[in-house]
């Protein structure tokens, strides 16, 4: 960088000592000594202003603040980890996870089970879960009531919920009824399944789902196989509790078509009315085949007492379902001081597929009983409305001709 200046001061230097020789004047030792450090300090001094040119203005201190800024700087990256500590440090941190997720892998857990445990509460962590806030039963009830706190009741699965299948034929026979349209409004359906609870909401205002913890009711239950037993035995809690709750509930199978308002049938003063396979012609003999299917309970004390006692003689008949109590303890005899009325319904009026009427001008249902399979039920069922809706065409056009059903199907007969 000092190159030019170092040639200059040589050239001074040889200058000065060839005009002495011309002279012909030799000075001393110490004029000689005397110029060479007069050369000397030339050089300093050129070399000094050169730099100053070469580097600009000389700078001002930084501030204060500006120190004091770098120096925290500095620190902080002092105490940071290096880029290969901190990666290592990160990968340290994983195998603390991993090894201590579930007492370490002490409980005998792969650590891909780990990972996978690790995994899911990152995407869906604990606090983070929507718990699903239950139904309140009684406020469901108080809406579907009628103004005498009476509730029309079905209870299905998913099997029974498909679309086209009995819940769908079960909705439209109250539109092709005579004054059965409202029964609608008041009528809760008994979701004993998620996707049962579903489709409800699909179709209907009104539905409840009725959980069974443990228990999987949606697959197609058949007759005394697999899990019908307990299904029909909730199902018979669930009514004593609707009764506890104060509500009287008409309940009905869905696979029960409805074509006229049940209750001008219902007396008044009636407290527990349950429909028949086979009618004797008594509604008070004991002697009747009853069925479950469809029910009428008045809420009171005595109903309530006679479902507590309902519940606890299953227990003297293991392995039977409800219905078949029912007929064991009303031929016993209802307890005198539960004071509870049982009465039969007329199958002339509430028939199925055992036995039935044939007049359509008074027929108020048709159940799908003494049948076995959706199938052979939907089928039938089916040709009944066909049945229903042709009865209808000819009556409103004044035809009184004879009409009834299409029999033998594949179970009414």
């Amino acid at each position: 960088m000092y190159s030019h200046s170092r040639h200059t001061a040589s050239r001074y230097i040889l200058r000065l000592a060839s005009s002495m020789r011309a002279s012909g004047s030799m000075k001393s030792a110490t004029s000689l000594l005397l110029g060479a450090a007069l050369a000397t300090a030339f050089f300093l001094l050129y070399t000094s202003v050169r730099r100053d040119l070469d580097d600009g203005p000389a700078r001002s201190p930084p501030p204060r603040w500006a120190q004091e800024k770098r120096e925290d700087s500095v620190r902080a990256a002092a105490d940071r980890p290096s880029n290969q500590e901190a990666v290592v440090k990160g990968e340290e941190e994983k195998k603390d996870v991993v090894t201590s997720s579930d007492g370490g892998g002490r409980d005998g857990s792969s650590s891909h089970q780990q990972k996978q445990q690790q995994q899911q509460q990152i995407v869906m962590p604990a606090e983070q879960k929507q718990k699903e806030k239950p139904q309140d039963l009684a406020d469901l009830l108080r809406r579907a009531a009628t103004a005498d706190r009476t509730v029309l009741m079905t209870a299905l699965n998913q099997a029974w919920a498909a679309p086209g299948s009995f819940l769908d034929l079960f909705l439209e026979s109250f539109q092709h009824g005579e004054n059965t349209a409202y029964l609608v409004q008041h009528l809760l359906v008994v979701a004993m399944d998620k996707n049962a609870f579903d489709r409800c909401n699909a179709v209907h205002p009104f539905c409840y789902w009725f959980r069974v913890e443990g228990m999987d009711f949606a697959a197609e239950q058949k007759y005394m196989k697999g899990d019908y037993l307990e299904m029909m035995w909730k199902r018979n809690r669930f009514q004593q509790t609707i009764l506890e709750l104060g509500y009287t509930f008409l309940f009905t199978d869905v696979d029960i078509l409805w074509f006229r308002d049940p209750f001008p049938r219902i007396s008044p003063t009636a407290q527990l009315v349950m429909s028949s396979d086979f009618f004797v012609g008594d509604p008070n003999s004991p002697g009747n085949y009853p069925n479950g299917g469809l029910l009428y309970v008045k809420s009171c004390a005595g109903t309530i007492g006679f479902y507590k006692h309902w519940q606890s003689s299953r227990e003297r008949f293991p392995g039977m379902h409800e219905q078949y109590v029912f007929d064991k303890i009303v031929k016993e005899g209802v307890p005198p001081h539960l004071g509870t009325k049982v009465q039969f319904l007329d199958t002339n009026y509430f028939g199925g597929f055992c036995q039935h009427g044939n007049d359509l001008s008074k027929v108020c249902t048709m159940h799908a009983n003494c049948c076995v399979g959706q199938e052979n039920k939907l089928f039938d069922l089916k040709n009944v409305l066909e049945d229903w809706k042709t009865y209808k065409t000819r009556a409103a056009v004044g035809n009184t001709e004879y009409f009834s059903w299409r029999v033998p199907g594949r179970c009414i007969h």
